[in-house]
């Protein structure tokens, strides 16, 4: 399944809904593509990679550089992953630059939880 990528607006925060394979040519250079244009226009932005069915090494490095580019744009990145998609943030210790939650609504409840803090 080649893949699809639909962006919504949550409370502030964009959602990329990812559906299919994130690989080598067409699909991770679209990914790149549409993640760096929704970073343009705000600062905080889920990946939601819960349909992510497929991820080789370009899909991996593509989301290494939109992470890149989030800390280059002052975007704060949170990531939904579960299944093969976590596994392989983990394998890769991608894990431990991108935050990984177990659900979009875990990563967006994430972005409230900072946002009490930061009126302490």
């Amino acid at each position: 399944m080649k893949l699809s990528l639909e962006t919504r607006n949550r409370g502030g925060v964009i959602v990329v809904h990812c559906q299919g394979r994130i690989v080598y040519r067409d699909e991770a250079a679209e990914f790149a593509r549409v993640v760096g244009e929704v970073m343009e226009q705000v600062r905080r932005v889920v990946l939601d990679l819960s349909g992510v069915s497929a991820m080789d090494s370009a899909g991996i490095g593509d989301l290494a550089l939109v992470r890149t580019w989030a800390g280059e744009k002052n975007v704060e990145l949170k990531c939904a992953a579960n299944g093969v998609v976590r596994t392989l943030l983990e394998l890769t210790n991608l894990d431990s630059v991108v935050e990984v939650h177990e659900s979009v609504d875990s990563a967006l409840a994430a972005f409230q939880e900072e946002q009490v803090c930061a009126d302490c």
